[in-house]
């Protein structure tokens, strides 16, 4: 399998050779109520403590390229998506668009990665990204304000079926995926994995940053995500033609559907 990758000066050209394009239904709840106000959020500490729960701390990650131009980055973020690998991509405070994705212990091991994926031309250059240091303030509830803050910045941003990228857009797992991963957890990508990932916590142990969890399908299985904010409210990417809001489980249409929640943070 080859996705080629050529750049024109600023602007990006992509050819996929034997990826097949992803396509399916919008999933995501419908015929919900209005959205609510957002809630005051602390500020967040300085210091990011590292995770007490499940979830890993991100390793090394490769970097696949920084735009000007979002729709370069998008387009990088698909042909990356199609091949296989689970990339995303955000925009610095200096306005670019930097593509990241994987995982690896050392930096060596990112390094094969990606000179294996130069190789075969699926990106052009790359850097390798340092994992942050452990922190020293070990306080839970500022890395748990920090996601939610994440989580937060979204508010407005257009639903998109398998997006994971503020800037064209989020599907319900890409929002609540960027926002711990935004603060370097490494939180799954769909909201099944997200739901065999955590620990089942009850609807009135729910903390800031837990993950909650719809079933909008006939099959009973976990098909919607929010990221829960305090107060009986959650923030999530609703559905097709919809922005990220934030919403009450006590409304009737997610009280309905309600399937559990999940918390990565002890």
């Amino acid at each position: 399998m080859a996705c080629l990758r050529v750049a024109l000066g600023t602007a990006l050209v992509v050819l996929l050779a034997g990826c097949a394009v992803r396509t399916g239904p919008v999933a995501g709840p419908t015929e919900e109520p209005a959205a609510l106000e957002p809630p005051a959020i602390a500020p967040a500490p300085a210091i990011l403590p590292p995770p007490s729960g499940a979830l890993r701390r991100l390793g090394f990650s490769i970097q696949a390229g920084a735009f000007e131009n979002v729709d370069n980055a998008e387009l990088l973020v698909q042909i990356l998506a199609e091949c296989g690998l689970e990339a995303f991509h955000y925009a610095g405070d200096d306005g670019l668009h930097r593509v990241r994705f994987g995982s690896f212990a050392t930096r060596e091991a990112a390094v094969g990665r990606a000179e294996a994926l130069k190789q075969d031309r699926v990106i052009e250059s790359y850097l390798i990204v340092v994992p942050e240091p452990p922190a020293l303030d070990r306080v839970e509830v500022g890395l748990r304000d920090k996601v939610v803050r994440s989580a937060m910045r979204f508010l407005g941003t257009p639903y998109r079926w398998g997006g994971p990228s503020a800037e064209t857009g989020f599907d319900c797992s890409g929002l609540t995926m960027t926002a711990y991963r935004l603060n370097g957890l490494e939180l799954p990508r769909a909201s099944a994995e997200q739901y065999a990932a955590g620990q089942a916590v009850s609807r009135g142990g729910l903390k800031a940053a837990d993950l909650v969890f719809f079933a909008t399908g006939r099959e009973g299985r976990p098909s919607h995500v929010g990221l829960y904010v305090g107060e009986g409210r959650f923030v999530h990417a609703p559905g097709s033609g919809k922005v990220v809001r934030i919403d009450e489980l006590s409304q009737d249409y997610y009280a309905r559907r309600f399937l559990g929640a999940r918390s990565y943070l002890e």
